[in-house]
């Protein structure tokens, strides 16, 4: 095994696939809900910006969320709250049964693991019924939600509970994911390798400090890397 990793988890939205591939499907919600999709956003970039300042963690992060939400929009937490369940968390999840992975995301995922690496996600939105649509709920060791912590990356917290997951220590896990300043940022904080996917369209995308262990653009690189090295 590559430089004594023994487990590899991955982010899941923009990381398994390319981000406008949902965008695409995305289309219609946005002209209808432009108003609560900018708000929800900016709520996250506002909890994020806390908790880099106080590493707070959340009882009740669905709640607390509306909460930011609804002074945004100058609206009452309850109603964002379900709105936001019913539009978004569960309203976008049946809408990656049309979306495609990344090319040798499936077969890269399958020898990683024949080559007896520890395989695990951690995504901020809840991720089972998106992998199950994508057809690779099946493959992973643990499959983690950063928010059902109270947090979202690159809170630590995460990334702790990602490593307790996977049973290894933070040194023998490499994470992979398509953000600079929450994936890599978050789990080199931790002291875990990393790799950044680099989006094809957007090539200079999050590309900020930290600078990850391993850059690459399609799953056949990240296989070579890992397997053929």
């Amino acid at each position: 095994m590559r430089d004594g990793i023994e487990g590899i988890a991955f982010d899941l939205d923009g990381t398994l696939y390319p981000n406008y591939r949902l965008n695409i499907q995305l289309i219609p919600f946005i002209l209808k809900e432009g108003r609560l999709l900018l708000a929800f956003g900016n709520a996250r970039k506002i909890i994020r910006r806390e908790q880099e300042k106080t590493s707070c963690v959340h009882e009740n992060f669905y709640e607390y969320q509306a909460e930011v939400i609804a002074k945004l929009l100058a609206v009452k937490p309850e109603s964002v709250k379900e709105k936001i369940d019913a539009l978004i968390y569960r309203g976008w999840e049946p809408l990656f049964k049309n979306v495609k992975l990344y090319k040798n995301v499936v077969e890269t995922l399958t020898a990683l693991r024949k080559s007896g690496y520890k395989l695990a996600l951690l995504s901020d939105f809840p991720p089972e019924k998106k992998l199950e649509y994508l057809g690779i709920s099946g493959i992973w060791d643990a499959v983690l939600c950063s928010e059902r912590y109270g947090t979202i990356k690159p809170h630590l917290l995460s990334f702790a509970k990602l490593t307790a997951a996977m049973e290894l220590p933070y040194e023998k896990i490499l994470y992979v994911g398509n953000s600079r300043p929450y994936d890599v940022a978050g789990a080199k904080r931790a002291g875990m390798k990393t790799a950044w996917i680099k989006s094809a369209f957007f090539p200079g995308s999050g590309f900020k400090k930290p600078k990850p262990d391993f850059v690459f653009s399609n799953y056949r690189q990240l296989y070579n890397y890992m397997i053929n090295y």
